[in-house]
């Protein structure tokens, strides 16, 4: 045999071991995604974040050239999603459309989940982000925020205010509401956000915190009064109304976000695909303009700072659920 022949073969077998090494590392594949990846949202069929996810998940797929296919598991605030995403394979296949409610306000409300929400996750990338609208009964003589907050103090117990439930985002912006403008304003939780804004508009509660897109009808037809929005700025679907930080509660933000989360552990190449994935799908107009009927607005958060804007959020309505002592289990 000759040095010539000994040293390709060599070379060779070098070749073929590290291929296979590359492989065999956990998580990696040759190419990604070379299949199907799956698209796991915390929402039933037809909800917001279903659409959403089917929306940025076409968009996704066109760029990626795989199938997004989504896999609804709602309840319990969105662990049930959590924990299967928690669980899965860190290659890339299994993904979590996450939101405010999956791994900023569950985490704290829940004293048991079967996966760490902060260490069993990277966040991949913020996607939108919607305020809720602070809407009352046009019966009440207040015009403005100022005038509600002097008219609630003025009459303890005279108003109250509703929400989607115990623990929902629309609950705990009215803890935080109450908190940051002195008032003491009761909380009525309804089941859903449906049964709670016709309450408000019977007048069976006074005040409701929620999603603008739930009352932009009946706020452009009079039945509801907006009086501010609960992000820092203004919204795009109500320009005309200002924001609880402009009415004086400064600092007052809430919003309900959705962003992207796979499991711990997942390759950084395969998070950088979807990131980008991610970034052409915001530039569709399909997904544009379904974040616009969705009352939100897009947003490009990757890596570290989106990581870092999960932690803050999560620390946030952990205070708010302590102060309240607001408990689901």
């Amino acid at each position: 045999m000759t040095l010539v022949t000994r040293l390709w073969r060599a070379s060779a077998a070098l070749t073929v071991g590290l291929s296979l090494a590359g492989l065999a590392a956990p998580g990696v594949r040759a190419q990604y995604p070379d299949r199907p990846i799956r698209l796991v949202v915390p929402a039933p069929p037809g909800d917001g974040s279903d659409q959403l996810a089917r929306s940025v998940g076409k968009a996704m797929g066109d760029a990626l050239g795989q199938s997004l296919v989504v896999e609804n598991k709602p309840g319990a605030g969105g662990s049930i999603a959590s924990d299967i995403v928690a669980k899965a394979p860190p290659d890339g296949y299994t993904v979590l459309l996450g939101n405010a409610s999956s791994h900023a306000v569950t985490p704290g409300l829940y004293s048991r989940l079967p996966y760490d929400a902060a260490k069993d996750f990277t966040a991949v990338t913020l996607l939108a982000s919607a305020p809720n609208v602070l809407v009352i009964n046009p019966s009440l003589p207040a015009k403005n925020i100022g005038e509600f907050i002097a008219y609630a103090r003025a009459h303890p117990g005279k108003l109250n205010v509703g929400s989607g439930g115990n623990g929902s985002l629309s609950h705990l912006s009215a803890i935080l509401f109450n908190s940051m403008a002195g008032a003491d304003i009761p909380h009525v939780p309804y089941k859903g956000a449906a049964p709670a804004v016709t309450a408000v508009m019977a007048g069976e509660i006074s005040a409701l915190l929620i999603n603008i897109p739930t009352v932009s009808q009946q706020i452009q037809a009079g039945k509801l009064r907006a009086l501010a929005v609960s992000s820092l700025a203004r919204s795009p679907q109500l320009p005309d109304v200002p924001t609880l930080d402009e009415a004086g509660l400064k600092g007052y933000n809430t919003e309900a976000w959705f962003g992207l989360f796979v499991p711990a552990q997942t390759p950084a190449p395969v998070i950088a695909r979807l990131q980008a994935a991610a970034a052409d799908a915001l530039k569709s107009e399909a997904v544009l303009n379904h974040i616009k009927t969705m009352g939100a607005v897009p947003k490009a958060l990757a890596g570290p700072a989106f990581a870092e804007f999960v932690r803050t959020e999560a620390a946030k309505y952990r205070a708010i659920i302590k102060q309240a002592d607001v408990r689901i289990d």
